[in-house]
């Protein structure tokens, strides 16, 4: 049961990164770029879960030195760098190309947590791998033509999907030390002060003269960053790495039909056929 519910909060925290396209769309057409929402994400997440723990719960904050490391990789090698090479791949590749490269991450995990920590590779986890990879390659349109792919991009796009991977890494490290709700918040209390690397306050301060964009952008920061990693963070204490990350592949499903639900995006054959394929690469883990 315990398990049940941990693969439930993972399946959770992909929907809710999976509806991110509602509030990024809106903050784009408020003049943000998508390193200022990074900016936006991280340094809010940051705030909000600091906001809370410290009427809240103290204890979180209270962390071993030497274990600092973990946290730097969850916060920074992860969440940070994994968004600049998927942006970066985003800006030299198509969409498509970019997207699916980001979603090696899953094969990424099982591989490293075979080698550290003796994970099982079974049929039933390959074959749950393969079709979701699958049908994240026909959800992101990767077989429609029309690619654009150099080999920089494609070296950012795989650079994207590792330290997207590394999350789970890192993740388990800490989980094996402190509670979910500690590992989210020091993972934020770095990737925040990072994130302001890619600040530009006459962006944000013309962006933001747009009545309601705070609204998006409060949406963005509780409902697909805050909640989404608490949820898999907690999920992941319950899982294995290599399980959690191919049922986060939920994601792009989520995303596609919320593109087709909310703002009337086209969907042909190949997205559906992408989209069964996740769902049974998920119940394949079930």
């Amino acid at each position: 049961m315990e398990r049940k519910k941990a693969s439930a909060a993972i399946l959770l925290a992909a929907v809710l990164w999976g509806i991110i396209g509602l509030w990024n769309r809106k903050l784009m057409e408020g003049g943000l770029s998508p390193s200022s929402i990074v900016v936006v994400r991280n340094f809010g997440g940051m705030a909000a879960l600091a906001l809370v723990c410290g009427l809240g719960d103290r204890q979180v904050f209270r962390v071993k030195r030497e274990h600092l490391k973990y946290f730097f990789g969850t916060g920074v090698v992860s969440v940070l760098l994994f968004t600049l090479c998927y942006f970066s791949c985003q800006r030299l590749c198509s969409l498509a190309v970019a997207s699916i490269l980001l979603y090696t991450a899953p094969a990424i995990v099982v591989a490293i947590s075979a080698l550290l920590w003796r994970e099982p590779v079974t049929k039933r986890k390959i074959a749950a791998l393969v079709l979701t990879l699958a049908g994240c390659a026909l959800v992101c349109g990767l077989f429609s033509g029309g690619l654009t792919i150099t080999a920089a991009g494609l070296l950012l796009g795989l650079g994207s999907g590792f330290f997207y991977a590394l999350y789970s890494i890192f993740g388990r490290c800490a989980l094996a030390r402190y509670g979910s709700m500690t590992v989210t918040v020091w993972t934020f209390l770095f990737a925040g002060p990072a994130s302001l690397l890619l600040l530009r306050p006459a962006e944000l301060a013309e962006a933001f003269r747009t009545p309601g964009l705070w609204l998006s952008a409060l949406g963005l920061v509780v409902f697909s960053t805050v909640l989404p990693y608490i949820l898999y963070t907690k999920g992941l204490a319950g899982v294995e790495p290599g399980r959690a990350s191919i049922l986060a592949s939920l994601e792009p499903v989520v995303a596609s039909l919320t593109g087709v639900l909310v703002f009337g995006e086209p969907v042909g054959a190949a997205v559906w056929a992408g989209i069964a394929c996740v769902l049974a690469g998920v119940a394949v883990l079930r």
